[in-house]
């Protein structure tokens, strides 16, 4: 990930302070690695940003595997049967509150409305007027938790309905609605660590919000672990409710020393402070502005999974375990691509918030790019590797072989929609981040729901899950494709077709590497070499090709492996040519200590003052 900021059109030019990229200082107090102070109104420069892709990225990957591990320990104890089924109708809570309050919805309008905050604390003292930081969590923070509470609350009472509209042909309803009303605890504790979430990186803090999946699924396996014989599935529920309130945990102190540094002083008695209303209204304005529009897309996107569980539920025992089990796989690599667009979000916010669209733009761009590279290149390995993936994560216990083919089969259909995934989740944010009302996201949102919908009911009685898998990808590349086409002089003027045409050179690569790496893993053998083997292919295949059709993230991955390879061959030669010297005798003895003296009088007129008659006396 952090080799490839550099790519794409011209970075800005930002130069990174020692407070951006975390350098001690002795006033205020240092700020750690991956973390940088925004109140001064400095932009982070590209190594604070790497920094904090790589620091969010290994956390998110940490997260990630952790996620694999839970959903290993679920296969190993109930496999792919109905008590499965039961529970993942349940799960469809924790997954919309995600989307909802902590990965889209809440992050959407609060990083934009913290963003503003932020620079109009930059452009004003705090004596003349407040703080607009802690302005805006006085005036949204405490409603916000209400609302989060009566949702908890209208889920629990409506979980029987609930479940028999989602899944109505489910074999045990009580055993969903048991596991649905303990998930519903989340709606509160998700909705208090989304707002922790988009607050610190507002704040461009990315520790704690990239840790929260982690504490997440540590608590759901220890809780599997200790309570699934007792309580049988119920236990992962239980460990839903737990782990929720882990994520709030992690971050909660974080932001408590982050809203306390920063206190007002009193405004001199010259100076009219303003009243405390009048100072809250920006940041009311800001929140009830567009959390409609960004709710009403997070709630849409996130129906696809209702559309899939809804379709599932009439088809075999273990359909909706096969869906779920090849999605969690196959999304990784959109996971991936996207760290760098959460890590970048605040700045493209930032950077809209203080009037630089050109800024903003150069940034969406190459962000756009970058992630196509990641997530083509993990879509090419997941279709290359699918059989041997899902053999080596999955195939023991309760999990049979069969199941280990048809999970690898939805999982290569998933992977065709992984770039209209990630693309969505890129443009999304662009188009949120102006923190002004804007309907295109929703509008392009609901029809390739529709799509989804249709395509499903069309394909699901022929094709079963694999029909269900095709719609969403085919839904969510139709939505792509009319969000890139929204952007306009309203939001960020993209140059749109430099862009598709990036995204062509690099889908061409993911094709040819993808089939030379099944046809590695095919003939690789036990499963880890398979994926071993097969991903390498994939890897280098991908670079190699898109070098050759243009495209930017490859040749400059491509440079700097050539660069770095002369630099080495010159090193070793140079090494060869001074050990030849000392072999020589007294000329080669000679011929080094004169390269020596000529490299310390060279050090020497360096760290003189240079004038006029320093220049003729070098001369």
């Amino acid at each position: 990930m952090t080799a490839v900021p550099g790519t794409g059109p011209t970075a800005p030019a930002a130069t990174a302070s020692p407070e951006a990229l975390g350098v001690p200082a002795p006033s205020p107090p240092p700020v750690p690695a991956g973390e940088a102070d925004p109140a001064r109104g400095a932009a982070p420069g590209p190594s604070f940003l790497a920094k904090a892709a790589a620091v969010t990225a290994a956390l998110t990957v940490a997260g990630s595997l952790l996620g694999l591990v839970r959903d290993q320990v679920l296969a190993h104890f109930f496999g792919a049967g109905s008590d499965t089924d039961a529970f993942l109708v349940a799960w469809t809570v924790p997954e919309m509150a995600a989307t909802l309050l902590i990965e889209d919805g809440l992050a959407f309008f609060l990083v934009p409305a913290f963003s503003a905050a932020l620079a109009r604390r930059a452009a004003t003292t705090a004596a003349a007027g407040g703080d607009p930081v802690r302005a805006l969590v006085r005036a949204s923070l405490p409603k916000m938790a209400l609302w989060f509470v009566a949702a908890g609350l209208a889920l629990m009472a409506a979980a029987p309905p609930l479940v028999t509209l989602l899944a109505p042909g489910l074999p045990d309803p009580g055993l969903a609605v048991d596991c649905t009303r303990l998930t519903a605890t989340c709606a509160l504790t998700f909705g208090l660590a989304g707002y922790c979430s988009a607050a610190l990186r507002a704040h461009q803090r990315f520790v704690a919000p990239a840790a929260v999946y982690v504490a997440y699924n540590a608590a759901i396996i220890t809780v599997l672990f200790l309570f699934s014989a007792p309580l049988g599935v119920r236990a992962a529920a239980l460990g839903v409710a737990l782990g929720g309130a882990c994520m709030v945990l992690v971050q909660a102190p974080s932001l408590w020393r982050r809203l306390r540094r920063h206190r007002g002083g009193a405004a001199p008695a010259s100076v009219a402070v303003p009243d405390a209303r009048t100072a809250e209204e920006p940041a009311a304005r800001l929140e009830t502005a567009v959390i409609w529009t960004v709710l009403l897309f997070a709630l849409c996107r996130q129906s696809q999974v209702l559309i899939e569980r809804f379709l599932a539920s009439s088809l075999p025992a273990g359909a909706i375990s096969h869906l779920n089990y090849a999605q969690k796989v196959a999304q990784m690599p959109m996971v991936l691509s996207l760290m760098l667009c959460t890590v970048t979000f605040p700045v493209v916010a930032r950077a809209l918030a203080d009037g630089d669209v050109r800024r903003a733009r150069d940034r969406v761009e190459r962000d756009l790019v970058l992630a196509g590279a990641v997530v083509l290149c993990g879509a090419a390995t997941v279709v290359a590797c699918a059989p041997a993936l899902v053999r080596l994560l999955f195939e023991r216990g309760a999990f049979t072989g069969t199941d280990t083919a048809t999970t690898a089969a939805v999982m290569r259909v998933y992977a065709l929609g992984l770039l209209g995934h990630t693309l969505v989740g890129a443009l999304a944010r662009a188009h949120f981040s102006v923190g002004r009302t804007t309907w295109a996201p929703f509008a392009a949102m609901a029809v390739g729901i529709v799509a989804t919908a249709g395509l499903g009911v069309l394909t699901v009685g022929s094709w079963g899950v694999y029909g269900i898998a095709g719609a969403n990808a085919a839904g969510i590349c139709v939505t792509a494709v009319l969000l890139l086409h929204a952007l306009g002089p309203r939001a960020l003027p993209l140059r749109t077709r430099a862009v598709v045409g990036q995204l062509a050179r690099l889908a061409l690569a993911a094709a040819g590497s993808a089939a030379l790496g099944a046809l590695c893993a095919h003939h690789a053998g036990p499963p880890a070499l398979a994926v071993l083997a097969g991903g390498l292919v994939v890897a280098v295949a991908f670079l190699l090709g898109g070098g050759v059709v243009g495209a930017r993230p490859c040749v400059y991955v491509l440079r700097r492996c050539a660069a770095r390879a002369g630099a080495a061959r010159r090193r070793d030669r140079g090494g060869a040519h001074v050990r030849g010297d000392v072999h020589a005798g007294g000329d080669g003895h000679a011929r080094e200590d004169g390269r020596a003296r000529r490299a310390s009088l060279t050090a020497r007129r360096a760290l003189r003052p240079v004038t006029r008659k320093r220049r003729r006396h070098d001369r």
